[in-house]
C-alpha cells in the first residue's frame, strides 16, 4: 500500500486575492510632475521669512510696490517677494534678497535662511537645491518707521 501525502489544510478565514497588475512599473514612475517656479518661490519665501533676524524680504523699491500692491482691495501679501528661483526637472537654484534687523550677524542669519529654505524646499518639492545666493539689501535700524505702516489719509 502506498501512502498519500497529506495535503494541508487552508484556513477558511484567510483569503486571498489574485492581484492583477495593469500596465508595467511602479505607478509612482508613471507620468511626469512638474514644478513652477512660482511654487519654490513661495516655499522659500515663507521658510526664509520664518528665520529670526529676517526683517523682510526684497529690495526697498520691491517692498514700497508690495506695499502698495498689498493695499489694492483684493490684493494679496506677495511670500514670494525677493525670492526667484529657477527650477529643472531634478534640481533648483535660488537667489533671495533679505533685510535683516540691526545687531544680527548677518553670517549667522545667511547661514540659517540658507538651511531652513533648502530644508523646506526638498522636503516639499523632491528637488535638490544646488544653491541659495543671498544678498543683503538693507539693515532695519529700530528707529526707522515701519513700511507697512498706514499713511496718515489726506482724505477726511
Amino acid at each position: 500500500m502506498t501512502e498519500m501525502a497529506a495535503e494541508p489544510e487552508k484556513d477558511p478565514t484567510v483569503q486571498t486575492r489574485k492581484t492583477v497588475r495593469r500596465g508595467g512599473g511602479d505607478p509612482a514612475t508613471r507620468g511626469r510632475t512638474t514644478i513652477a517656479d512660482g511654487v519654490v518661490e513661495k516655499i522659500a519665501g515663507l521658510a526664509a521669512r520664518d528665520v529670526v533676524g529676517v526683517h523682510a524680504m526684497g529690495s526697498g523699491l520691491a517692498r514700497t510696490f508690495g506695499v502698495v500692491r498689498d493695499r489694492v482691495p483684493g490684493g494679496s501679501k506677495s511670500v514670494s517677494r525677493g525670492v526667484k528661483a529657477e527650477v529643472g526637472e531634478v534640481q533648483t537654484a535660488l537667489d533671495l534678497e533679505i533685510v535683516v534687523d540691526y545687531g544680527v550677524s548677518i553670517a549667522d542669519v545667511a547661514r540659517a535662511v540658507r538651511e531652513n529654505v533648502i530644508a523646506a524646499v526638498e522636503r516639499m518639492t523632491g528637488l535638490e537645491v544646488v544653491e541659495v545666493n543671498i544678498a543683503v539689501s538693507d539693515v532695519k535700524l529700530p528707529e526707522e518707521e515701519e513700511e507697512e505702516e498706514e499713511p496718515e489719509s489726506r482724505l477726511q
